[in-house]
């Protein structure tokens, strides 16, 4: 599943080859994914050009010339290719938008998950108010111990599922939390009130850290990621714990445990995070 790091290197990747682009014609070949596709036709996106490309958590928002915008969701497994049309439509590519250098910004989804609409900003720049109650974006100063320290004053909340509230830290999925709680050397199962000033500044370190070499190294490719290209984002070679209960540590040697939290597997070592 497409997580921050993932959504990123889309955004920039898009940003590189479609910003200034020309919408020419919209092909939709499924109705819906997550909500529906068939309204594209009548959006009157035709003739409108690409303006800027930028993410806010895990959603890309595309604005356009009219000061509307694309907002798209990759769900768990959507891949957006920007590439000739003279390449055959797989078989889960729901949606063409036929560009004006004779590419197309391709949207494939196996599992329909995923989003792809239009929606209105709210000044040049901006992103639209469904996004509006993410909290703050972890790769900016904003983010650190001291925000952290505060939002979990009184939290009985896991720390795992402390992380990957969006009202708290806009982004950081099941992966990156599961490893950034290993680098910190703090146990998922432990209650968010409980953590001290000087953890909340290590996870915040780590959580910065581990997101950025992920995206250095193209994201994850765990499940069905692509990147815009085609290629597999490299992070996965350096994960430490998630998807690896049974197999030992790579720090102390001990095994790695899964436990269910917030609906989610997490995988820990006991012995390390405390």
């Amino acid at each position: 599943m497409p997580e921050l790091p993932e959504a990123e290197n889309i955004c920039r990747a898009l940003k590189r080859v479609m910003a200034g682009r020309t919408i020419t014609r919209v092909e939709v070949f499924t109705p819906a994914m997550r909500e529906p596709l068939t309204s594209l036709l009548s959006a009157g996106l035709e003739g409108l050009k690409v303006v800027d490309v930028r993410r806010r958590a895990r959603y890309v928002v595309e604005e356009l010339s009219d000061g509307r915008a694309l907002l798209m969701h990759f769900g768990m497994t959507g891949v957006v290719r920007v590439e000739s049309t003279d390449i055959p439509r797989r078989k889960h590519e729901h949606v063409f938008l036929h560009l004006d250098d004779g590419r197309a910004f391709r949207f494939e989804c196996t599992r329909r998950f995923s989003v792809l609409k239009v929606c209105t900003l709210p000044e040049p720049g901006g992103f639209p108010a469904e996004l509006d109650a993410f909290g703050v974006e972890p790769l900016t100063p904003a983010f650190d111990g001291t925000h952290l320290f505060k939002r979990s004053r009184g939290k009985t909340v896991n720390v795992k599922c402390f992380l990957m509230d969006n009202a708290v830290v806009a982004g950081i999925g099941n992966i990156y939390a599961t490893e950034t709680l290993f680098a910190a050397n703090i146990s998922p199962l432990r209650p968010a009130g409980k953590l001290t000033r000087r953890e909340c500044g290590t996870l915040a370190a780590e959580a910065k850290r581990i997101l950025a070499r992920a995206i250095e190294l193209g994201g994850s490719s765990i499940s069905d990621f692509l990147n815009v290209d085609g290629t597999e984002g490299k992070f996965a070679q350096e994960i430490a714990v998630y998807g690896r209960a049974g197999q030992s540590c790579p720090r102390c040697g001990g095994m790695i445990e899964t436990v269910r939290l917030g609906g989610r597997s997490s995988a820990w070592c006991p012995n390390c995070q405390k």
